[in-house]
């Protein structure tokens, strides 16, 4: 028997771990799940009666859905002291298994894509998931995410990892009686992050409407093909027409038209920024500020050639700070990788998603009742700056 507080604490261990390998975040924090019975002294009748409580209502619960937990977590004590409802709540099956479909190669089904219909071709995954190893992989992933879905994950499971891995500055950090909550504390940090996400998001869509309106590249592709087939003339550059690319596209599927990993195609607003970008740019710079970017992550892995299998990391040391800026890249880049942006789409964008976020860490600064020198963090252009009072300048 354990206690609720227990209870709680490995399910959060254990789901954050999950997460992240599930997520298939590259390399991954190998910190085992602490499966050890908890020993139950000097409880108040009170806790006992809560924890009685909250039995009960997991036990009808249980009985209630009839639900088995996923075969992956059916073995080992874990799914005996796990209540089953919580495994089926948090871990649902999310779908960036692998797939080598392309889609929107064939004009008709282009142009019925165009013109708003359902997409005749559905995804078809293949029968063992993995872990993300190709851009495959990594599209998908970037398909049904939310806004701030990796950087919540990378963030929880930063948090595991004590509070060295907390950036120098927090002030709490000397302390031995007091630890950040809603300032500098695991709600401050998780708040922001989900603040520069939309942040982010509204500065995509600013340059997206208000500015640039480019042309998604799926579109693009289309024009190509009009104009080479003979339906209508554009305005092409001859270099585009006689590039290697044009020449290889045709020569793979018939056609000048752009492979895509997305059956719906690409999203109905403009390319230029990516917003998975912007996003990117703002929640890791948040993670940059609040984090130790020079913290060594200990123990890490890597996915083998086919994602079957995790391995351990044979290369450089690894900082917080360098996997940080890596995670932020692959996300943005796993949009050009599904077909839906251009490169600059998403290399541009993470500078404006961290111009939002600067201006973000720069009005909170000023909230905050604590000594604090500031946040303090490395940019995506290598340089070191600190945030205080609202002023942003070079370290």
């Amino acid at each position: 028997m354990i206690s609720r507080r227990e209870f709680l604490r490995r399910s959060s261990e254990a789901g954050v771990a999950i997460t992240a390998a599930s997520a298939g975040l590259g390399l991954i924090f190998a910190e085992a799940v602490n499966a050890s019975l908890a020993e139950e002294v000097g409880r108040s009748v009170a806790e006992r009666r809560s924890q009685r409580s909250f039995e009960i209502r997991c036990d009808a619960a249980r009985a209630a859905t009839r639900l088995p937990p996923p075969a992956a977590f059916a073995s080992g004590t874990m799914a005996v002291e796990m209540a089953e409802l919580y495994w089926q709540a948090l871990t649902v099956d999310v779908p960036f298994q692998s797939h080598n479909q392309k889609f929107l190669t064939e004009f008709v089904e282009w142009l019925a894509c165009q013109r708003g219909a359902e997409p005749a071709m559905k995804l078809k995954f293949d029968s063992e998931p993995r872990y993300i190893c190709s851009n495959r992989e990594l599209a998908e992933y970037v398909h049904q995410d939310f806004s701030f879905q990796t950087y919540q994950n990378a963030a929880l499971v930063m948090l595991r990892l004590g509070r060295e891995a907390l950036n120098p500055t927090n002030p709490y950090l000397g302390s031995t009686t007091q630890f950040g909550d809603i300032t500098f504390g695991n709600k401050n940090i998780l708040s922001l992050i989900a603040q520069a996400a939309l942040l982010g998001q509204k500065g995509a869509y600013y340059h997206k409407w208000l500015v640039h309106r480019r042309l998604r590249p799926e579109c693009f592709a289309g024009r190509i093909e009009v104009h080479v087939s003979g339906r209508k003339p554009y305005d092409m550059h001859p270099e585009i027409l006689n590039c290697d690319a044009i020449a290889r596209t045709k020569a793979a599927h018939g056609s000048c038209l752009l492979p895509l990993a997305f059956p719906e195609g690409s999203p109905t607003h403009p390319s230029y920024p990516a917003a998975h970008s912007t996003n990117a740019g703002a929640c890791a710079t948040i993670l940059k500020a609040l984090f130790n970017e020079d913290y060594p992550i200990r123990h890490p892995v890597e996915a083998i050639s086919d994602g079957s299998a995790l391995i351990p990391w044979k290369g450089e040391p690894l900082t917080l700070g360098n996997e940080i800026n890596k995670l932020a890249n692959n996300i943005a880049l796993g949009r050009d990788a599904a077909g839906v942006h251009y490169r600059s789409d998403s290399v541009n964008g993470l500078f404006v998603g961290e111009e939002q976020a600067l201006g973000l860490l720069c009005d909170y600064s000023r909230t905050y009742n604590e000594r604090f020198d500031g946040f303090v963090l490395s940019t995506f252009r290598g340089k070191r700056v600190r945030i205080v009072n609202s002023e942003l300048k070079s370290v």
